[in-house]
């Protein structure tokens, strides 16, 4: 019987023990400070941040919000990031994607301090992790590998496919996941859709998780029996929230990701988690 990957359940769980962390924390006279950035008025990036913020609330973590019109320049964005960067209230900051067009998201990405990088991907810190020393990770893939570890889904030694390459997800989760540490140690095959064989590829992976942003891209003739399956990509149809993995495919793992609930609140998760040990390195 396929066993669902509830991401919400063990998220919870994470943002318990966060809650007890900042407790002691603020006991201390530390308060964790998340600052928020977000440029324009997109549905889903503004419901994101929300969510973000709510979430932070629940585990004692306070935030500084900045919601700044889609007219708003280089200069001004970078102006604010200024700001968090030299305040020792924020101890993290996060800049909500996508940025208006005519931004240049890598420049306001780099002027985050990476002490301050709550999503783990400032090149500084995404060396180490290639380097394999202590920085924030990722959250997406360290939320799927915390997901994974939670249902003792076998990892270690065996055979993982990640579709796609991407700077979020793909490439930083393929390196996590090769690393020798508890819960990866992998071996680790990267494909996307231009491959020869792609199907083919896919079906050999015990694990098999997909971040291509591609509706019903993984079928079930592409999932070997029993196999652990994580629908990383989304994609929009209208407003209603669409995953990699086809419907069909639940027929045929031995775990998988539900549609709702699954990668989603391991990654804000794990965003929480990174906001607390920013705070605590502060002592």
């Amino acid at each position: 019987m396929t066993q669902l990957l509830d991401g919400e359940r063990v998220a919870a769980g994470v943002k318990m023990q966060l809650a007890e962390r900042v407790a002691r924390l603020v006991a201390t006279g530390v308060t964790p400070g998340l600052g928020t950035i977000l440029v324009g008025d997109d549905p889903s990036s503004a419901r994101y941040v929300a969510m973000k913020v709510a979430e932070c609330a629940e585990i004692g973590v306070r935030s500084f919000d900045v919601h700044m019109p889609a007219s708003a320049g280089q200069a001004e964005i970078e102006a604010v990031i200024d700001r968090f960067n030299a305040d020792p209230a924020v101890h993290s900051i996060l800049v909500q994607l996508p940025l208006p067009e005519g931004v240049d998201e890598s420049a306001v990405l780099m002027r985050v301090r990476p002490e301050k990088d709550v999503d783990g991907l400032h090149p500084v810190n995404l060396g180490r992790l290639v380097m394999g020393t202590p920085g924030p990770l990722p959250c997406t893939p360290q939320g799927i590998v915390e997901l994974l570890a939670a249902y003792d889904v076998p990892v270690e030694g065996r055979h993982v496919v990640v579709i796609g390459r991407g700077l979020t997800i793909g490439r930083p989760l393929a390196l996590l996941l090769a690393m020798k540490r508890p819960h990866c140690n992998a071996a680790v095959t990267v494909v996307h859709t231009g491959v020869a064989d792609f199907a083919g590829l896919v079906r050999g992976g015990d694990v098999v998780v997909s971040a291509a942003g591609r509706a019903g891209l993984v079928t079930p003739e592409m999932v070997k029996p029993g196999a652990a399956v994580v629908g990383a990509g989304t994609s929009f149809e209208g407003r209603r929230l669409l995953s990699d993995l086809a419907d069909g495919v639940a027929e045929v793992a031995g775990w998988i990701t539900p549609r709702l609930g699954g990668v989603g609140p391991m990654t804000r998760a794990m965003l929480l988690r990174n906001a607390v040990l920013a705070a605590e390195r502060t002592r």
